[in-house]
């Protein structure tokens, strides 16, 4: 059943992930009830230049995710006033939101509003393109790809890494994270490759495979429950049919989760990235 209409969920257990992902490699094969497959997340190009350059489907809905979140915000700033009207006044509750309870929640309070341009862009990025996945003729969140939430991830590490330079040279910021201040010199062998693989490794890393993983999953997990939804409907006979209102409210419950997952999931990302600037400008 190709070209269904599938939202996203945004959440599952990621020890699950892996076996998803295997069964979904099958999905499409045979008669009857076709689950998702991983063909969903990798539509066929509509336009492309030689072998390096391709424009599909899921690149079409980031200019749109894009396009629109620029818009949205040049309407709520483009007339500020003293007394603001509905448009200014949701913009500045959203970005009062991202200043108070992200920024100045993990840094000091010069520091949170030097980088609240920033986080704030990682925020409502990362929202726009989760929130795609719930949203009409679109149904596809790009986040469950790797590229973006990897640069995404590569932007947290860089500013991560250049607060730490500016705060305490280069010499210091590497010595105060490979090198713990306490421990026996000789632990330093163990110790120091630990903290580079935590510190300048699994941080950028593991910003990218939660975003990715909680996408790829509901990706799947949503869209099996509108298959067989679908599939009862058209195909089962008496109680079948009666038991695809259950799949059918199970669906639009999961709509609802993953609207939430999609804000859960972009202030995870925006307050990681705000407490890893945090911290490297500490002394440890």
């Amino acid at each position: 059943m190709r070209g269904y209409v599938d939202p996203l969920l945004g959440v599952m257990d990621l020890s699950s992930i892996g076996s998803m992902l295997a069964a979904a490699k099958t999905g499409g094969e045979g008669d009857g009830m076709h689950m998702p497959t991983l063909d969903e997340l990798y539509p066929e190009p509509f336009w492309r230049i030689g072998e390096w350059f391709e424009f599909n489907r899921i690149d079409l809905i980031r200019v749109i995710a894009t396009v629109a979140l620029v818009v949205l915000v040049y309407l709520g700033a483009r007339r500020t006033r003293l007394v603001p009207g509905r448009g200014q006044s949701t913009f500045e509750l959203a970005m009062g939101f991202v200043h108070k309870q992200i920024c100045e929640a993990a840094m000091p309070p010069a520091m949170a509003r030097r980088y609240l341009p920033f986080i704030a862009t990682i925020f409502f990025g990362v929202l726009a393109l989760n929130i795609t996945g719930v949203l009409p003729f679109l149904n596809v969140s790009s986040n469950g790809l790797v590229a973006v939430p990897m640069i995404l991830a590569v932007c947290a590490w860089i500013a991560f890494v250049a607060q730490g330079i500016r705060s305490h040279g280069l010499g210091h910021f590497l010595t105060d994270n490979l090198f713990p201040k306490g421990a026996p010199k000789v632990m330093y062998i163990l110790l120091t490759p630990i903290e580079f693989l935590s510190t300048f490794v699994l941080r950028p890393v593991t910003l990218t495979v939660r975003l990715m993983a909680n996408m790829i999953a509901g990706h799947f997990l949503l869209t099996a429950f509108f298959v067989m939804t679908s599939y009862l409907l058209i195909e089962g006979a008496g109680l079948m049919k009666g038991l695809s209102l259950l799949t059918a409210a199970a669906s639009f419950a999961f709509v609802i989760f993953e609207i939430f997952i999609a804000g859960l999931q972009a202030f995870i990302f925006a307050i990681l990235t705000s407490v890893y600037i945090g911290l490297a400008s500490e002394e440890h």
